[in-house]
């Protein structure tokens, strides 16, 4: 079955109307086999304004909804995506090139936040605070804060934006999501999903003469390119940004957000950093490296890109991983076995090949991998690796070998996030020396550590340790759960998404003090007679 074929396929699973998929000028095409799979009506800028005044309409009837009910619409969004998963995962592959498994995963990862959220909505609570004054009393609440912009990448089309409605919704907050243009049809088959859930919520709702749905425009999509939004960004209706992409976006997006003083939550680029010590079980960390630079073809913002290595392990963990990179089965996602699909686009594979260009100026030693696969095939940028499984690739996609250069120090390339499949390897001598070599880029996203000392963990999850949002040990960087906040700080945006208390910054705190009694204390002492 063709990529055409099989999305018709997916789409009527879905149960969606193929009409949406035809008469527009946005193409979305499969990084699969480089064809056209639909072309889907786009957003204009002019359109953008009376959309996101309906949000607001929808934030101002949402956010009187009690919270608990605010959860149970997600509830039902949960179980549609439960009964959705294997077609909803499907065309994750089919747009963005993931394997099956990631495909799968990511529409989990969705049902994962969506479960949290629900428990959330009973637990937004705020606190009860000591006052000086006698027969007063002091507590914070937490309010709906308004409509959530929410901008995505092509990497995690569907889930990402589930982190942030998920919270929103329950929160009290109507969203507007303007996803990438690389993947247009994830974004519309889980609106399409929404909306039906909402139409099945509002007809076991008691008729009322004039009521408007209590769920209309609840969730709201722009599709097209970065002027939408530039548009979210600028519009001061907009309470929430939540942007997730490049450094080089997110550099965009915050000044025009703060130039208006709302809200902006940043989740960028990354750069990170597995560390393998002298200690270290090999068995485990060969699979976590493995995972985190390979996995999603390298083009997740926490893939793992550098290694940093203890120079008593480093010559047989390079060998495992030349070996181990030998054996990986690169090609279409969709079939059984592949451990590695596509890259996104040809910019893409152009971009990996200039980083390693500038890594071999810079001194490094392309180790294996790098070359182009399929009939395009541009040549070998590196030895081909023994017992290599055979590369049969579709026509027409951007299909790579994964590299590993050996640098002899932390270069200007290797500061850099490039979104593809490399992994620079260095080793280094003592604990202070790795740490100040992982710390040194201006990306803090994800991190790991793999030993098996204890006092080497702790250091490495102190403040002295890892600089970035996420800290690990004996275990890679990528894959995080839901349930922790998820985010980084440096040139990675400082935002946080997801679990722990990341629902927070998608409401306002009220602080209330009330007094019972008959008389009128300060605080401070402070005496005001009239």
């Amino acid at each position: 079955m063709n990529t055409q074929q099989e999305l018709m396929d997916v789409w009527a699973q879905l149960g969606l109307a193929p009409a949406l998929l035809q008469g527009g000028a946005l193409c979305s095409h499969s990084p699969i086999d480089g064809q056209v799979l639909a072309k889907v009506q786009a957003t204009s800028v002019q359109q953008v304004d009376g959309l996101l005044a309906r949000s607001q309409a929808a934030f101002r009837r949402w956010a009187q909804v009690p919270a608990p009910q605010r959860g149970e619409l997600v509830r039902r969004f949960a179980q549609v995506l439960r009964q959705h998963k294997a077609p909803l995962g499907r065309l994750v592959s089919l747009e963005v090139g993931k394997i099956t498994s990631e495909g799968l995963g990511e529409v989990q990862e969705m049902i994962d936040i969506a479960d949290f959220a629900v428990g959330l909505s009973r637990q937004l609570h705020g606190l009860t605070i000591a006052s000086e004054r006698p027969e007063h009393r002091m507590m914070e609440q937490w309010h709906p804060l308004g409509p959530v912009g929410v901008i995505t990448a092509f990497n995690f089309p569907v889930a990402v934006w589930a982190w942030n409605a998920a919270l929103a919704l329950v929160c009290g907050n109507s969203v507007v999501w303007k996803p990438s243009e690389k993947a247009p049809l994830c974004a519309r088959a889980v609106q399409g999903l929404w909306e039906r859930c909402c139409a099945d919520y509002e007809a076991e709702q008691a008729p009322h003469a004039g009521r408007v749905p209590i769920t209309q425009d609840l969730c709201l999509l722009l599709q097209g390119g970065s002027e939408l939004g530039a548009a979210l960004a600028a519009d001061p209706r907009v309470a929430l940004v939540s942007a997730t992409g490049s450094t080089r976006m997110g550099r965009s997006v915050a000044p025009v957000v703060a130039q208006r003083f709302g809200r902006c939550l940043l989740e960028l680029g990354g750069n990170n950093a597995v560390v393998v010590t002298e200690t270290a079980d090999l068995d485990l960390a060969v699979r976590g490296i493995v995972f985190g630079a390979v996995g999603t073809a390298g083009q997740r913002c926490t893939s793992t890109r550098r290694l940093l290595v203890h120079e008593s392990q480093y010559e047989h963990l390079l060998q495992r991983l030349v070996k181990a990179y030998g054996s990986l089965r690169i090609g279409d996602p969709r079939q059984a076995g592949v451990l590695m699909g596509p890259l996104i686009d040809e910019a893409a594979q152009q971009a990996m090949a200039r980083a390693l260009q500038q890594a071999q100026a810079q001194g490094g030693t392309v180790v294996c991998g790098g070359e182009r696969l399929g009939t395009e095939a541009v040549g070998s940028t590196a030895p081909s690796v023994s017992g290599t499984p055979s590369a049969e690739v579709p026509s027409g996609g951007v299909y790579v070998r994964p590299a590993i250069v050996n640098m002899p120090h932390q270069s200007a390339v290797v500061c850099e996030e490039t979104f593809a499949p490399i992994l620079y390897v260095m080793r280094w001598r003592t604990l202070e020396e790795a740490i100040a070599l992982h710390n040194a880029v201006p990306q803090g996203l994800s991190s790991a550590m793999f030993t098996r000392d204890l006092i080497e963990a702790e250091i490495f999850l102190s403040a002295s340790g890892s600089d970035c949002g996420i800290a690990n040990v004996n275990l890679g960087t990528s894959g995080a759960e839901i349930g922790g906040a998820f985010g980084g700080d440096k040139d990675t945006g400082g935002g946080r998404e997801s679990g722990s208390d990341a629902w927070r910054q998608y409401m306002r705190r009220a602080t209330n003090t009330i007094n019972r009694g008959r008389s009128l204390p300060l605080a401070q002492g402070v005496s005001f007679e009239v």
